[in-house]
């Protein structure tokens, strides 16, 4: 593999390392499930995601906290509600350049 391209795959990998650490969690994964399955507008209260995940109230925020911290699930307030839900600028679009580094690198492998 030459070394711009390995340059890259070590740039993207640091690029991402937020959002994949946040999806490598199957605890999130169900969050995200849950959330991709759900109400974009307004999205989903704590509650109703702890009910589709059997997970504890604390441990859906902490998980959500994660999530929102990569740039992957947003939160609107109303009041005293939060509102959660895919970022429609989501830092999962990013993974997109880390594959297409990887495709790039693989095509060097044929």
């Amino acid at each position: 593999m030459n070394q711009e391209i390995a340059a890259d795959i070590a740039k993207e990998f640091k690029n991402n390392q937020k959002v994949l650490i946040a999806i490598g969690d199957e605890t999130r994964q169900a969050i995200l499930k849950t959330l991709i399955e759900g109400p974009q507008n307004p999205g989903m209260r704590v509650g109703e995601i702890r009910l589709n995940t059997h997970l504890s109230r604390p441990a859906v925020s902490h998980h959500l906290k994660i999530l929102k911290d990569a740039q992957i699930v947003s939160v609107r307030k109303e009041g005293t509600i939060n509102y959660y839900r895919l970022d429609s600028k989501s830092k999962l679009l990013s993974l997109k350049n880390l594959i297409h580094v990887i495709e790039r690198a693989l095509l060097q492998c044929e």
